[in-house]
């Protein structure tokens, strides 16, 4: 093995069995709760909140530990107004014809369409972006590995730790999101990977019914 500079494992802690039985299952209860919600109060969330939650997100393990992200936190209503304004034009073309029948079906059950009144709404919004370029350090311009891998783990990360502050999440995608480029002033060679919408639920939130069925743990995994 090629030799390199490393350190005892700094924190971890092993649990009895029994303990870590029943952390795996409190786990569970907790994250189950997690819903996806598209009706947001405008009650505000202190920044920090958002803060520790993108530095838990900046843990995530990556390709060659390049960390290849950017969050971009925009609470600024001007600016809300602004994606929503280019994100409900790129959803109007989804829904008038550019998704296909097949996939306008496979989202009828959750109610969606290209109105999306939360991008104004909730306190913030959280653009995710992917970086082909990069390294450990902000000045490096080197090649990113398994990038899309990389982002999509810290927003696993992201989505996990605004769920366990108190709040609620909506992963929005549009297509195509380049115009969370110019509106967040990030570079061309950035991609827009999810806009995350974060905040308080709306007292009148509901959840579609076709969003609480769960695969059963036979249907999404085999052990051998």
């Amino acid at each position: 093995m090629q030799e390199h500079d490393s350190r005892a494992l700094p924190d971890y802690i092993e649990y009895p069995p029994q303990e870590m039985l029943q952390r795996s299952a409190n786990f569970y209860q907790e994250i189950k709760r997690r819903h996806t919600v598209r009706e947001f109060s405008d009650r505000p969330v202190e920044k920090s909140i958002i803060e520790n939650c993108i530095k838990a997100a900046g843990t995530a393990p990556s390709g060659a530990n390049h960390q290849p992200w950017h969050f971009c936190v925009i609470s600024n209503p001007q600016i809300k107004s602004a994606i929503r304004e280019a994100a409900e034009k790129e959803e109007v073309a989804f829904y008038e014809g550019r998704a296909g029948e097949e996939w306008l079906d496979a989202l009828n059950p959750l109610g969606t369409d290209a109105h999306k009144p939360y991008l104004d709404k909730a306190p913030y919004l959280i653009a995710i972006f992917a970086q082909q370029r990069g390294g450990v350090s902000v000045e490096d311009d080197r090649k990113n590995y398994y990038v899309r891998e990389s982002v999509g783990i810290a927003t696993g990360f992201l989505i996990n730790a605004l769920h366990a502050s108190g709040l609620a999440t909506l992963t929005h995608t549009p297509k195509p999101m380049t115009f969370l480029n110019d509106i967040c002033q990030r570079p061309k060679s950035e991609k827009a990977y999810i806009l995350l919408v974060t905040g308080y639920p709306a007292e009148s939130a509901t959840v579609p019914e076709h969003a609480l069925i769960k695969k059963s743990l036979d249907e999404i995994a085999s052990f051998i």
